[in-house]
């Protein structure tokens, strides 16, 4: 059971995107229907309108750092290195990728974004030397 629960972690990043891919097509939609935008706009999806481009933001921001945090989770889930400590630090990275959403799709204060960014990029990091030294000791 421990061995797996590397996984709900990654779960719950799964999870933040949904919410993110729901908010982006609310606002898109209040957007058309205040009339500052139009449907036609998303097909090359060049100009986003200012209600949901925060939330665009924040949603592409998902593909980018948490790809080595599932890359990771899985490589410590295959290796046998999804340990008590994997896995708190794996939460602490989605954890602060729901403070960092959060941010980004409100104030979208830089100052704010920025260190919850930094802690999760360092939380990743930590996992990959997990990793590694699971590697070298295998």
């Amino acid at each position: 059971m421990m061995r797996t629960a590397i996984f709900w972690p990654m779960i719950g990043h799964v999870v933040l995107v949904v919410v993110l891919y729901a908010m982006l097509a609310v606002r898109r939609k209040d957007a058309v229907k205040a009339g500052n935008a139009r449907v036609s706009q998303f097909r090359e999806n060049q100009q986003e309108p200012a209600e949901s481009l925060f939330v665009k933001n924040s949603l592409a921001n998902q593909f980018e750092l948490p790809v080595l945090f599932h890359i990771g989770c899985i490589a410590l889930y295959v290796t046998g290195g999804a340990t008590a400590l994997a896995i708190v630090l794996a939460w602490l990275f989605v954890a602060s990728r729901y403070v960092h959403a959060w941010i980004h799709v409100t104030s979208n204060r830089v100052r704010y974004r920025q260190p919850v960014f930094t802690a999760g990029f360092a939380i990743v990091v930590v996992m990959w030397v997990l990793l590694a030294l699971r590697l070298f000791a295998i």
